[in-house]
């Protein structure tokens, strides 16, 4: 028979574990799915600088394990597998995963959204020393350098702008030969003198062993190739919630981000997301956390309010 809790948190970020600290603290009884990829993508993050109470910094993996050891402080049981199925058409919910299926009267979804990457093995191998898809998280550790955006829309020219408060020179590498993104956004990148923008262009390889050396080049329309220095590399090519387990089933705007109807909960009422699930604009462990503390807080008013009923 399946052990049923009061909730059921699925994702292991920043959102999910304050959600899960807040909730367990509540006298709930709480588990956590954390996923084969336990901690989110502040595991792929190397010094974390911007987070309130860690003023000399910590790497993104020290923070999620601080994270976890809270949560589990306050009684919340972890599983290290992913949720492969849900059914939310009657409470309590069932939930599937490898070991067998589970039971909540409450949902917090926090599986958060996955930056889109190139796909190439250098890029990977230095993801964190040099490699980034957050300037507002790692453009500090570039003062002085040059640094490359790829990207055509409003994001990588928002990402530009911002990193030439610390690069000394920034580089667009656009696949087009025009760019995506707001007339807005467009004329301030265009009309910095510190961003240059090379058209119709791919990046092939990343080079470097522990940091980038350079960014070999191919132009899509003559083929011609070329290699750049470069010290820093920064994807802008969008992120994808990671919903698809949803999809049918919780509103979702067309990106495929989860659209609360009110404060955390979702349009099925015992069903709350937190998170990047849920933002595509900020996009930060300090505002991931924020909305875990929010969403455990509508689950414990939520839980009061079924059982007066």
């Amino acid at each position: 028979m399946a052990k049923e809790y009061d909730v059921i948190i699925i994702g292991s970020g920043p959102s999910g574990y304050t959600a899960a600290i807040y909730a367990a603290r509540a006298n709930l009884s709480v588990v956590m799915f954390q996923g084969y990829e336990i901690g989110g993508q502040l595991m792929q993050t190397s010094d974390v600088e911007n987070y309130p109470g860690f003023e000399e910094g910590i790497l993104g993996p020290d923070m999620m394990e601080k994270f976890e050891a809270q949560a589990r402080r306050f009684g919340t049981e972890m599983l290290t597998e992913d949720v492969t199925a849900v059914d939310f058409s009657q409470r309590p919910f069932t939930l599937t995963a490898d070991s067998g299926e589970y039971k909540a009267r409450a949902v917090i979804i926090s599986t958060g959204a996955s930056a889109q990457w190139l796909g190439l093995p250098s890029e990977t191998l230095l993801k964190g020393r040099g490699v980034s898809a957050c300037a507002t998280c790692d453009g500090f550790f570039f003062k002085g350098k040059a640094v490359a955006v790829i990207g055509g829309g409003d994001t990588a020219m928002e990402e530009a702008t911002f990193l030439t408060r610390y690069a000394n020179h920034v580089t667009v590498i656009h696949r087009r030969d025009s760019l995506r993104a707001s007339k807005i956004m467009q004329d301030r990148a265009l009309k910095n003198p510190k961003i240059s923008f090379i058209w119709d262009t791919e990046v092939a390889e990343v080079l470097g062993e522990d940091a980038i050396d350079g960014l070999p080049l191919r132009n899509v329309k003559t083929g011609e190739e070329s290699t750049v220095p470069m010290q820093g590399l920064f994807l802008a090519i969008g992120h994808k919630p990671n919903t698809e387990l949803f999809e049918g089933l919780i509103e979702m705007d067309k990106a495929g981000y989860i659209t609360p109807v009110e404060f955390t909960m979702t349009n099925i009422p015992g069903v709350f997301a937190a998170g990047d699930v849920t933002d595509h604009r900020y996009r930060q462990a300090v505002t991931a956390a924020g909305d875990g503390c929010r969403a455990a807080i509508d689950v414990e008013r939520w839980l009061e309010a079924q059982a007066e009923k």
